[in-house]
């Protein structure tokens, strides 16, 4: 669908406001309570520091455009009224990182989420980018030059707010195209409830405080004991030297780098020093404490060293194999047929688990609980079949 059959109103010609008052912002959160449509979209410093944070909250009614400073003011909650409305449609490209940090950084709960992103990959879109989209229906283009910047730093050059506006300026037009085109082919509702579920998603889900950090380094489940026992104290020396300097820990040393100094053990400063895992400057700053981390790690007694805790899985019995083989061909010709997305129509974890439950019947296939209601509405019959087919 293109935009010549609807009335578009290009949007948020005038200059974006930057906020840095409460007075300022008590007036912009005043504005956008009376819209029917706010644009969000937000900038954070994770490449940059140790915790990271929102630096920027871009927001624009179909008028206005308002670029928000959270780091010259600490309090927002004026907005939380416009986030909680029911009633004010808030628009996101790529909704669930920005809906993450907003409930993680102000505590702000979202309601009437509509991700045009989400959106597109339901209309099947090959490119569902924000630049590719804005290229397709409005012939723009967005300079992500300053996309990977450092949005912590105060005064912030006007391009860098021109650039972060570029990023709302057309999301209300985009949705109004995109709305339309999802009721053309009846999947608005599909859509929604998707976004629905979007607003509830929050940052730190799903993560054990407890878990050895070598874990969370790829390449770890290679290694022998005593090699994990020295990663383990190699990244807790990491994370501890990241926090004080307030860097990300792969800006102080590297994963490539702990993995190999776990390996080759380096037990002296000359010896870190002519192995070349670390430049001259790293070898300077941290070596005295390297060496140590590993020679501590070489003192654990054998019977205290970690072990790399593999996930088991039981084997897919023959039937249940049948099964994923059944479902994954189903989607992949019914993705085709309908020109969609095919990780929108059933995604892996819904196959595997349909797979081995084997469901007989509607109230089965529910029961699973990873089934959103129109995937049942619409393709519940067709997957029970699929799975009585294939045995």
């Amino acid at each position: 669908m293109t935009t010549d059959n609807l009335q578009l109103n290009p949007m948020v010609t005038e200059t974006p406001l930057y906020i840095t008052s409460a007075g300022a912002l008590e007036e912009a959160a005043k504005k956008m309570s009376l819209a029917p449509l706010v644009a969000v979209d937000l900038e954070a410093d994770s490449m940059y520091h140790f915790e990271e944070k929102v630096c920027l909250l871009q927001m624009a009614t179909e008028k206005s455009c308002f670029i928000i400073d959270p780091l010259a003011l600490p309090d927002l909650s004026c907005l939380e009224p416009v986030f909680s409305s029911t009633a004010i449609v808030k628009i996101f490209h790529g909704a669930d990182y920005d809906v993450r940090s907003l409930h993680r950084d102000f505590g702000f709960c979202i309601e009437n989420l509509f991700d045009t992103e989400l959106a597109c990959r339901f209309l099947g879109y090959p490119r569902s980018s924000l630049e590719a989209v804005l290229k397709k229906h409005f012939n723009a283009t967005l300079d992500k030059k300053y996309q990977k910047k450092d949005w912590s730093i105060r005064p912030l050059p006007e391009e860098m707010i021109a650039y972060a506006a570029d990023d709302v300026r057309y999301l209300a037009d985009l949705y109004r195209i995109l709305t339309a085109a999802l009721i053309e082919k009846d999947r608005l509702k599909c859509a929604m409830e998707t976004c629905k579920d979007l607003c509830r998603v929050r940052s730190g889900e799903n993560t054990e405080s407890d878990r050895p950090l070598f874990m969370n380094i790829k390449g770890a489940g290679r290694l022998d004991p005593r090699s994990l026992a020295v990663l383990e104290n190699m990244a807790l020396f990491r994370q501890n030297a990241a926090k004080k300097k307030d860097r990300p820990p792969y800006k102080v040393i590297s994963n490539t780098a702990l993995l190999e100094i776990a390996q080759k053990k380096p037990d002296n400063t000359s010896r870190l020093y002519r192995s070349g895992i670390l430049s001259k400057k790293q070898c300077q700053m941290y070596g005295e404490s390297i060496v140590k981390a590993i020679s501590d790690a070489l003192e654990i007694p054998e019977e205290a060293l970690p072990v790399y805790e593999k996930t088991k899985k039981r084997p897919s019995s023959p039937a249940t194999v049948r099964r994923i083989d059944a479902l994954k061909k189903w989607r992949t010709r019914k993705a085709d047929q309908l020109e969609i997305d095919p990780a929108m129509l059933i995604n892996n974890t819904a196959i595997q688990k349909i797979a081995v439950e084997a469901p007989q019947n509607i109230p089965e296939l529910q029961s699973i609980g990873v089934l959103r209601r129109w995937q049942l509405e619409t393709f519940g019959e067709q997957w029970i079949d699929a799975v009585k087919k294939a045995g």
